[in-house]
């Protein structure tokens, strides 16, 4: 390997956005996935969960949007979710009107791992300083609000 090479490996691996927003996604879903494990369901299911009881009967399209997640992803955990009981999918006049709804299971758990959730919000927030946490919220309203990534 070359000095030059090896300045710029240096650089990438100290400087680069992506790299850091992976290592700091590691870590904070790790609290979360902590904290939810007790209760059977994790944090990309409690997000979807959460999203869904949010929006009401929302088209599993606009979870994938309002998410920014990968259809493909957002179908594993439905499919997860809905054998466990916690979604179900409401019939529409056709496959592209189909809706998924919280069942009552589903608004229990919301509620169940409340308390967890809120703990693992407070480690999150203790890692990233409220700056660090302000600045997170602020571009992930964004991202969700429609903006570009």
């Amino acid at each position: 390997m070359t000095s030059k090479s090896t300045t710029t490996a240096r650089r990438i691996a100290s400087e680069c956005l992506a790299g850091r927003a992976r290592l700091i996604s590691r870590a904070v879903s790790s609290i979360y996935d902590d904290a939810l494990r007790p209760h059977g369901i994790t944090t990309a299911q409690m997000g979807i969960l959460a999203a869904v009881t949010a929006l009401g009967q929302p088209r599993s399209s606009d979870v994938a949007k309002t998410l920014c997640l990968e259809k493909s992803t957002l179908s594993r955990n439905l499919d997860r979710m809905i054998d466990h009981g916690w979604l179900e999918i409401v019939a529409g006049d056709d496959e592209r009107s189909q809706r998924l709804r919280t069942t009552p299971k589903g608004a229990r758990l919301v509620e169940k791992v409340a308390p967890a959730w809120q703990t693992a919000q407070r480690r999150a927030r203790t890692l990233l300083g409220e700056q660090g946490a302000a600045t997170l919220q602020r571009v992930g309203d964004k991202l969700m609000a429609g903006g570009s990534p």
